[in-house]
């Protein structure tokens, strides 16, 4: 059984989608399931999702109306391994622009922590639980989320050690 199947066989009808193109296989979730799902991804014995390769973002503010129709302005966009068994997930969240939030996963995968923090520092997405959520890229007086399509590309930022 692929990871997918038994992800689809356990959570059902509470995913929103799941695709599988060419092995790579994709679940998208609502973020009230993250913690939930996170968990079974590393202590489900057959899956054993021990490594998270990697935690970003996507910004779908032109998207609306446009060819690809998106539920919610971003998508947090997590990729897993599993070392024991060779075989890896995409996990998707929507996040939505009003209120972006979702839980962190810096107590299963301590590389969550830098990842999250990115994240939080390109595009405002916050992480509830994080234990340091502070800019990690730009510096802290820093104004906006530089990877949101909607910041503008030619602000001036306040200067620093002047």
């Amino acid at each position: 059984m692929t990871p997918l199947q038994t992800i689809q066989q356990h959570f059902e009808a509470r995913l929103i989608e799941t695709h599988d193109f060419r092995g790579d296989e994709t679940v998208v979730i609502a973020g009230g399931l993250l913690t939930e799902m996170a968990l079974f991804l590393k202590k489900t014995p057959e899956l054993d999702f021990n490594y998270l390769m990697d935690l970003t973002a996507v910004d779908y503010l032109f998207f609306a109306g446009g060819r690809i129709e998106k539920r919610a302005r971003f998508e947090v966009v997590y990729h897993f391994f599993s070392l024991k068994h060779n075989h890896r997930l995409r996990l998707k969240v929507p996040v939505e622009e009003q209120n972006p939030e979702i839980d962190s996963l810096t107590g299963l995968w301590a590389s969550a922590n830098w990842f999250e923090r990115e994240v939080w520092d390109m595009f405002g997405i916050r992480f509830k639980g994080h234990p340091d959520l502070k800019r990690i890229l730009m510096y802290e007086e820093f104004q906006g989320h530089a990877l949101r399509k909607d910041y503008p590309f030619n602000k001036r930022q306040p200067l620093i050690g002047l």
